[in-house]
């Protein structure tokens, strides 16, 4: 039995010498101590010429600048950290759904349809809208005619076109309308006299959203690529 009891109390001491000897000593000068510094520096300074009472507030107020500081520091962290994990939980919550930036080309998905918005600077009567294939070949000519200045939205299926809410005479030039794929857009009207392309967005599915290290968000669009949050004209 003693030899047992003898040999709990060497492992016990082992054990707690180990866990002393593993925990490192932290070489910051906590709030205690420094208070214990400065009574022990005014118990023990020149009776002859002691110190200014200035000086020991001076030494206080610096010290309990730092000490503020350093909790300012680590509560920006805490900060940051939340709002990274805030920026990737909505970032998650992006992909799948259609956004709208300023792009000549996207991707037609299948049963779906692509959104346009047009910025029109002056009214004019012969505005169109043509369509090319993967190919770079014309697959269609939408003849949207007379347009007001201002915004002007349309929509495509591949086969039928609607222009601000109001569905098209025009059907398809092919019967059957044309594929799922990547086309590319360019809306053209007279402006000033002169035939003058106009500025466009674009819908398209987001695939998926990268977060950097700053917190900003990229969203990596379906045929189109990578293009800023902040680059996002519309959320369809």
């Amino acid at each position: 039995m003693t030899d047992v009891t003898a040999a709990n109390s060497v492992l016990s001491k082992y054990s707690i010498d180990k866990k002393t000897a593993e925990e490192p000593k932290s070489n910051e000068l906590g709030g205690d101590a420094f208070l214990k510094l400065l009574i022990t520096q005014m118990e023990n300074q020149d009776p002859l010429s002691p110190a200014e009472n200035t000086e020991f507030i001076a030494q206080l107020a610096q010290f309990t600048s730092v000490e503020s500081l350093d909790k300012l520091n680590t509560n920006f962290e805490t900060f940051s950290a939340e709002f990274n994990s805030n920026q990737a939980l909505q970032a998650s919550s992006l992909v799948g759904t259609q956004v709208s930036v300023e792009s000549s080309k996207t991707l037609l998905p299948s049963n779906g349809m692509v959104s346009g918005t047009v910025d029109v600077p002056a009214s004019t009567s012969d505005l169109e809208i043509k369509i090319y294939g993967e190919g770079g070949s014309l697959v269609e000519t939408i003849p949207v005619g007379e347009a007001s200045a201002g915004e002007l939205v349309f929509r495509w299926d591949g086969m039928n076109a609607e222009v601000n809410g109001e569905m098209m005479d025009w059907q398809s030039s092919k019967e059957g309308g044309h594929p799922a794929g990547l086309y590319s857009f360019d809306v053209m009207s007279t402006q000033a006299g002169e035939p003058t392309a106009l500025g466009l967005s674009l819908s398209a599915n987001v695939n998926s959203v990268t977060v950097g290290q700053n917190g900003a968000m990229t969203l990596n669009l379906a045929g189109i690529g990578a293009y800023s949050i902040s680059d996002v004209k519309q959320f369809n």
